[in-house]
């Protein structure tokens, strides 16, 4: 027994320094959502042979945290529906998730924040669009699965090219004010 008494703390050591990254989402919801079908009723009547809507979807994730170990992650979508020039309806949706994260290295917290939260909250967020399109009365607009890597790929490159301008202005104003 005092062999096991032993081993057991230096065994409960291993396993508290061996814990494993964990994800939990604690609660998901709507932070804002906003439809408008400026031209109905017309857009809606289908007896009138109308031109399909050209629709353009942006897509911003953000993050934010709450306290040590909580996230704050939200997906807005903004889609804009038009006809020519004219707008047929007009979305914008920002849904949000509380993840806790846990043992998560710190290297790894921002990929993880801004592609594989997302990513979970996406299909949720989806759903909420295809309903309020069909809602205001049009098909339901099925967005496509979104690229979250690529995404957050692109926003790196325009921060590092953000950067490197802001480095060449600063050493622009360094040169000319050594000059004067």
């Amino acid at each position: 027994m005092a062999e096991n008494s032993d081993t057991s703390p230096a065994g409960s050591n291993q396993t508290e320094q061996a814990e494993p990254p964990r994800l939990m989402i604690q609660t998901q919801y709507i932070k804002d959502l906003s439809f408008e079908n400026p031209r109905a009723p017309a857009t809606l009547d289908q007896s009138q042979n109308q031109q399909r809507p050209a629709i353009a979807v942006r897509v911003d994730v953000r993050a934010q945290p709450l306290q040590d170990t909580r996230y704050e992650v939200a997906v807005q979508l903004n889609v804009d529906a038009k006809a020519g020039d004219d707008a047929v309806f007009v979305l914008e949706l920002t849904y949000a998730g509380v993840f806790q994260l846990m043992n998560i290295p710190k290297d790894s917290l921002q990929p993880l924040l801004l592609v594989e939260c997302p990513r979970l909250l996406f299909p949720f967020a989806r759903r909420i669009v295809a309903d309020a399109t069909r809602d205001g009365g049009f098909p339901p607009l099925m967005i496509d699965p979104i690229d979250f890597v690529a995404l957050y790929r692109q926003r790196q490159q325009q921060a590092q090219a953000a950067a490197q301008a802001a480095t060449a202005s600063g050493d622009h104003g360094q040169q000319t004010s050594a000059a004067n």
